[in-house]
């Protein structure tokens, strides 16, 4: 089932998730709820708050990236409880764009490589090493599951020029291909 895309101004977005067990209700369906939504909105990368639920569960495509970064070819994760456990000094500074912030692009600064450890989505314990724009992705999911949103990156004056486009936002007046769920007016 495609569900709607909480987008920026909704609580859920800047709350810290709780991790989940293997027991949690539904999740099997709940995984492939989230891959439909994502896919749905051109996206790689879905957090659980951004479909409403405060919970430590993300998923990712990264494959459509592929022929560009090649460390995104065959990137498919379900991660639940992730941990990023090391990030790499050498960062890179590249343009990001995220589903509950439609029409906003801006470059952010992550590190160029980074651990995760997290749980699969048949509980199986994970780590491994992540690279380029794939290691962009999982941070940037990741982040979600803290409560942070992209736009934290950027610098005030990047903000302030992108003002209009949030306001808009949390108005409900973002312009974008798939459901979204606004803030109730």
């Amino acid at each position: 089932m495609i569900l709607p895309i909480y987008t920026y101004g909704q609580p859920v977005l800047r709350e810290k998730t709780e991790p989940i067990t293997k027991d949690y209700p539904d999740l099997g369906q709940l995984i492939t709820d989230m891959f439909d939504t994502m896919y749905n909105a051109d996206g790689v990368g879905l957090a659980a708050p951004q479909i409403g639920r405060s919970i430590q569960m993300l998923v990712i495509d990264a494959s459509p990236l592929g022929t560009d970064f090649i460390e995104c070819k065959d990137f498919k994760r379900v991660m639940i409880n992730p941990e990023i456990i090391e990030k790499s000094d050498d960062t890179i500074s590249l343009e990001e764009g995220c589903l509950s912030f439609p029409g906003i692009h801006e470059k952010v600064v992550r590190a160029a490589r980074i651990r995760v450890k997290y749980m699969d989505g048949n509980f199986e314990a994970k780590e491994e090493t992540v690279e380029g724009f794939a290691a962009r992705v999982v941070q940037h999911e990741c982040e979600h599951l803290d409560g942070n949103v992209f736009i934290d990156n950027i610098s005030p004056i990047r903000k302030q020029l992108n003002k209009g486009k949030l306001g808009n936002i949390i108005k409900g007046n973002a312009s974008c291909s798939y459901r979204i769920k606004p803030i109730k007016k």
